[in-house]
């Protein structure tokens, strides 16, 4: 039997037929004069926060490359569809065979959403994380992987039972093309290898050259896992286009929640091997043998690494978001997003003692996110300020990337600032950055808030006491101001 998916929700309806029909532009006009320079609506974009200086505000979210707020498109297909909810797959009900649809036309939606070829297999994780240790799980016998020391943990880390090669930082595009061609050349002939890379820095947002660094794994007979978490949510992802052999991103970072994730790409190393997780699902037959054990034989295709009853709802809003950003207008989307990197980076070079990070100049293309330190402070205590007094919601850290950020800070970290209060020697190395991150459901008012926040910090300092709990600076909330 085949049934339909159910239908979005009233509200979701009319949000879409009230879209405007956005095109590319040159240029954005200023906020307010045109539909398509405003932002996704989102959740939460109406909640406000108290304020350790007294009364609330409506909260900035600026911490976008670490989640993003789930679309209000997103919510409301999902909320549509929760009464109907059922496991997949094996079900004989009605709602069993409703779900197993929905999620079989959520694969084929986030398939057309990233140009897979068409032999290409796209499987549900629970996180861009997830899905490179699924993909490190199924690396031929042998097979050699390189990655630079600029990645997320997440692309540097699943490959602890590989020969693993991590490359230098490079301080240009050109130059990461140069220094992966360099080892690629250098390592044993015929061996099977993959270059696993990312699409844009989730500390400094810097695009990077995933094409041509595609080409030069190619060219060497090696593959390429792109991991899209940060480049997704911001510019079109083509696996045709890239010509990348497989990608990896997650839901909660592309506007959607409860925590799924993809890896979309070629069949056959997944096919070759064991299944990611044991258990029902990924098991096509199983029969007992006299000697007390089992034999198994696995499925084929995308049920051999979604062991277990998959996260439905969760494929349900990725492929929710994918729609709402293709129908949104990517072109649109990057426009927008461009102005706000520029007006970001413009305030922030005004501010004295504020230093962009940034690994391949300070004019690289980027997406919204950007990572700066403010000499003489503690960088937790400057995000805690922005929260506590001005209802601006940041990250501070080296962000799970921390051989980058080390590098971008100049060594190891030191002491920075306390605090209690700006502080600190010239000489001193900051204890991290400070990250703020935006996208498609960011309001230009908050990011002219923010600006204005630390413009004030830093010209006039904090207003309120500070004290470290846990390694973390927090508002002391004993102190009277």
């Amino acid at each position: 039997m085949s049934v339909s998916v159910v239908p979005a929700s009233a509200s979701s309806a009319a949000h879409r037929s009230a879209a405007p029909a956005c095109g590319p532009a040159e240029a954005i006009p200023a906020p307010g004069t045109d539909a398509c320079s405003a932002p996704l609506p989102v959740l939460g974009r109406d909640v406000t926060v108290p304020l350790v200086t007294g009364g609330e505000v409506t909260y900035a979210a600026l911490d976008y490359a670490a989640s993003t707020p789930a679309l209000q498109r997103v919510w409301d297909d999902v909320a549509a569809y929760a009464p109907y909810y059922g496991s997949v797959h094996r079900g004989a009900g009605y709602l069993s065979q409703l779900s197993t649809d929905l999620f079989e036309n959520a694969r084929a939606t986030v398939a057309r959403f990233l140009g897979c070829r068409e032999d290409d297999q796209v499987v549900f994780t629970r996180s861009t994380t997830d899905s490179l240790n699924l993909l490190a799980g199924a690396l031929p016998e042998g097979c050699r992987v390189f990655v630079f020391e600029t990645e997320h943990h997440a692309a540097l880390l699943p490959w602890r039972n590989a020969d693993v090669t991590v490359l230098d930082a490079p301080r240009s595009p050109g130059r990461a093309v140069e220094i992966l061609e360099r080892a690629l050349a250098a390592r044993e002939p015929h061996a099977p290898a993959l270059v696993c890379v990312t699409g844009a820095s989730n500390v400094t947002g810097e695009l990077w050259p995933v094409r041509e660094l595609a080409a030069a794994a190619h060219a060497h007979g090696a593959r390429i896992v792109l991991d899209a978490a940060q480049l997704a949510p911001h510019h079109p992802v083509s696996v045709t286009a890239l010509d990348v052999d497989w990608v990896a991103f997650s839901g909660h970072k592309l506007y959607a929640p409860f925590g799924s994730g993809v890896l979309a790409g070629r069949a056959d190393w997944l096919g070759g091997a064991e299944p990611y997780l044991a258990g029902g699902g990924a098991s096509r037959a199983v029969t007992r043998r006299a000697d007390g054990g089992v034999d198994v034989v696995w499925h084929d295709g995308t049920a051999r690494h979604e062991a277990g009853s998959p996260n439905v709802i969760g494929a349900y809003a990725i492929a929710s978001a994918c729609e709402a950003l293709t129908e949104a207008g990517f072109d649109t989307l990057v426009t927008r997003e461009r102005r706000l990197v520029e007006r970001v980076r413009e305030g922030l070079a005004r501010v004295p003692g504020v230093r962009v990070l940034s690994l391949f100049g300070d004019d690289a293309p980027r997406v919204g996110v950007l990572s700066f330190v403010v000499e003489g402070w503690n960088s937790s205590h400057f995000a805690a300020a922005l929260s506590a007094e001005y209802g601006i919601g940041v990250r501070d850290g080296l962000f799970c990337a921390h051989p980058l950020v080390r590098l971008l800070l100049g060594g190891d970290p030191g002491t920075g600032g306390a605090c209690g209060a700006p502080e600190g020697d010239a000489g001193e190395q900051p204890l991290n950055a400070v990250r703020v991150s935006f996208g498609a459901g960011t309001p230009d008012e908050h990011v002219e808030r923010f600006l204005a926040a630390v413009g004030e910090l830093v010209g006039e300092g904090a207003r309120w006491t500070y004290r470290a709990v846990d390694g973390r600076c927090v508002p002391d909330t004993s102190a009277a101001r």
